[in-house]
Formats: structure tokens, sequence, C-alpha cells
């Protein structure tokens, strides 16, 4: 399915999330659960600044879904994000059963910035969604988009 315009809103929201998360002190990482009917369910940025790693916002919209959504709700919706799941978010994505996932900017594109950077790599290899979840459609990067995302991680890292 190809990138709509609303599909460019909601992503969007997710740089500017992930601006907040960078102004806030974080990581820049920001993620928006949408219903198929177009209302945005949940959205969240990175809160990993405090030492726990798990709390990237695809793993709280995958909790946060599998609380408050019907199976056929989670699957119907989708989840969009300002960078692709790293494995953890993945995997949590498939197990909870949501749906489509659209990110501005890939996890390759990440680690390829970052090396430039001299950024040591994570401690997880950072695989495609599709590696780690084949069955979740999954759409991306976005040029244009992707480049904010990678000024974000400039201004954290340089």
């Amino acid at each position: 399915m190809p990138i709509s315009e609303t599909d460019h809103i909601h992503l969007r929201r997710c740089v500017a999330l992930a601006r907040q998360a960078l102004e806030s002190g974080d990581e820049p990482f920001g993620s928006v659960l949408v219903a198929s009917s177009g209302e945005v369910l949940f959205e969240d940025h990175n809160h990993v600044a405090g030492g726990d790693h798990t709390q990237h916002p695809e793993f709280a919209i995958a909790r946060w879904a599998a609380r408050n959504l019907s199976p056929e709700e989670r699957r119907r919706a989708t989840v969009y994000t300002s960078g692709e799941h790293c494995p953890m978010c993945a995997a949590a994505h498939a197990w909870v059963g949501l749906g489509r996932i659209v990110y501005a900017s890939s996890s390759e594109q990440l680690a390829q910035w970052l090396a430039g950077m001299d950024v040591p790599p994570p401690p997880v290899n950072p695989l495609p969604i599709t590696d780690i979840a084949p069955d979740v459609p999954v759409e991306g990067p976005v040029p244009e988009l992707a480049e904010e995302v990678r000024a974000l991680h400039r201004r954290l890292h340089g």
C-alpha cells in the first residue's frame, strides 16, 4: 500500500514527538497508534533516558493495545513511528497482533547515521521488522521525513 497523505500527517506527528523527546533530554523517537477509523488512540515518545531501555514508544503502544483493544481492532490499527521498530518492539507488535507499520526512517539508515557520527552500535542488532515479524505489513522509509529524523539524531550526538 503506498504511503498516503494521511500517513504523512501521522508520520509528521511522530517526528514532532521525537523532537519533543529530544527536547526533554531523551532519544528522538516518537510513535502514534491509529484505529482503522482514523482516530488517534495512543501516542508516546522514548523514555529511555532514565536507564530503562525498554521504554520505547512502540513497546508502550503494544502494551496499551493489548489492554484496550480487541484482537480485531489491533489487527486493523496502524502504528506510525519516526524510526523503524527495533527487534524488541517488532516482536511485541507481532505478539500483540497489531496491523500495519509505517515508519519515517529505517533501522539501516539509523545504523549508518550513528556509525558516521562515531556512536557505538547498540547491544541488539538493528534488524528490519520483516526479519522479526514477517507477516506484518510494513511501509517506509519516507525520504523527506527521514532527513528530519536524521537531523534530530545529529542534534543528540553532534
